[in-house]
């Protein structure tokens, strides 16, 4: 009887051994690499995975058929020619230990990651007309991933989520809790227009500061940012996008900058060392890069801070986009709630960064960008100024007198000032300032100014001097 018993476990205990022999054999392949997945037309297209340490993985798709040997890691990839947008694929994945995976409607298109905090995250069921845009939200062509929220000390391998056919079940129901609002109507008007299927991977957090999304070393490597590396800083980047790379995409949108507003000057730097770092890790080039200048509100009445401090952070922004190569900015301060730092319009801030990618990304002739400053010129108690992306013509939204133009002499002082467009260029004055010497426009958190152009794209907030600001130092 001890004789049968002892037979029974070494039975068992073999056939534990082999199951986790063969578990461990097992091909497996990151949670971006699944069924309804798209994958970047036009570019080569990374196909990664784990297996045993030396163990070959052969993956067949699109009449291609490569093969990789798994590392000391057991890390392997394959990296795909370009693809073109066709008839749905399937992908097999096989392992020399015969172990299979088949990736079922795959579609070939347009790849875009979709990041930020809460203005990026707000779902589609928080903004406008919801119920109406939730029930239309029928596009089988536009496939969504939303990146379960994960933070991580080091670099993560792998995220969690899972690629889904835009539908109404899929976008979800309950308010914030549905797909990404502005990630989305980014998508659809791509998806309208270009008439190719569109993936959009969307991985956000409410409430986050830029550093959070940028790598401790990117952090270190700046002698302006090193006191940032520490703590949670780079706990989003780690959890979050890392364990993305090295998935073939287009490019990203970005919607975030709100908990940077007390650092505004600090963002200056540290918003062009994100983007930097995003594209170095991924390793495509300067890919295109779109973000959202953030809508104004009453900081300086819920945050207790100073109302400049805001339009320095508008500022940051708009500098990013003047000296980093292939970004793109879309201005909101006409699609505002001063009372709510979430404006539900995001129709309009997903239909405005579509435009951008149109225009640059996809090379359509068309107006994408609101009035952007350009330079100055003093003549007598008179300042003229120039604009980039004037578009049809400069106009006043509303049709009444232009707004919220300030004008200092050398002793700093702003004033009201008088506005007049003529022709490409505005004229600006007051009568309090014979000798004036700069001109700031919209520079407080609750500015909503009417300045833009004929397409109806407002101007950016600016400023023509270069005086300390209120978050230097800060």
């Amino acid at each position: 009887m001890r004789c049968r018993t002892s037979l029974r476990v070494l039975m068992c205990c073999t056939l534990v051994v082999l199951a986790s022999a063969a578990a461990s054999a097992a091909v497996k392949l990151p949670a971006l690499i699944g069924d309804n997945m798209v994958l970047q037309r036009g570019q080569p297209v990374h196909i990664w995975g784990w297996a045993d340490k030396g163990e070959e993985v052969t993956v067949t798709v699109a009449g291609q058929t490569l093969t990789a040997k798994a590392g000391d890691d057991g890390r392997w990839k394959v990296t795909l020619d370009k693809l073109t947008v066709g008839r749905p694929l399937e992908m097999t994945v096989k392992g020399s230990s015969g172990n299979a995976i088949t990736v079922k409607n795959i579609a070939v298109g347009e790849v875009w990651v979709c990041s930020g905090q809460s203005n990026m995250e707000m779902g589609i069921g928080a903004a406008n007309n919801a119920q109406k845009e939730i029930a239309a939200a029928k596009y089988p062509q536009i496939r969504l991933f939303t990146v379960t929220k994960e933070k991580a000390a080091q670099p993560a391998s792998d995220v969690k989520g899972q690629w889904a056919p835009c539908t109404p079940q899929a976008v979800g129901t309950n308010g914030w809790d549905t797909f990404s609002a502005a990630a989305y109507y980014f998508g659809r008007q791509l998806h309208k227009d270009l008439k190719v299927p569109v993936g959009l991977i969307h991985s956000s957090w409410g409430g986050t500061p830029a550093e959070f999304w940028t790598s401790r070393k990117a952090l270190k490597a700046n002698p302006a940012l090193k006191p940032l590396a520490q703590g949670e800083s780079s706990c989003l980047y780690h959890g979050m996008i890392a364990p993305l790379i090295p998935y073939a995409v287009r490019g990203a949108i970005w919607y975030q900058g709100e908990s940077n507003v007390p650092h505004a000057y600090q963002y200056r730097t540290l918003f062009p060392a994100m983007i930097a770092n995003w594209r170095a890790d991924w390793g495509q080039g300067d890919f295109p890069f779109g973000f959202v200048q953030i809508a104004p509100f009453k900081y300086h009445n819920d945050w207790k801070i100073n109302p400049a401090c805001c339009a320095e952070l508008w500022e940051a922004q708009l500098l990013t986009l003047k000296s980093v190569p292939n970004t793109g900015m879309a201005v909101t301060t006409d699609i505002t709630d001063l009372g709510d730092i979430h404006p539900k319009n995001k129709q309009e801030v997903g239909r405005r960064l579509a435009l951008w990618a149109l225009a640059t990304v996809y090379g359509r002739t068309i107006v994408y960008s609101g009035p952007i400053y350009k330079s100055m010129a003093v003549k007598g108690n008179k300042i003229r100024l120039q604009f980039d992306h004037h578009g049809g013509g400069l106009i006043a939204r509303d049709g009444k007198p232009l707004t919220d133009f300030t004008i200092a002499g050398a002793d700093r002082k702003f004033v009201p000032a008088v506005a007049t467009i003529d022709g490409e260029s505005i004229v600006v004055q007051s009568d309090q300032v014979a000798n004036p010497t700069a001109v700031r426009f919209a520079w407080h958190d609750d500015a909503t100014p009417n300045l833009a152009n004929k397409e109806g794209l407002p101007a950016s907030p600016f400023r023509t001097d270069s005086w300390k600001g209120v978050t230097e130092g800060k």
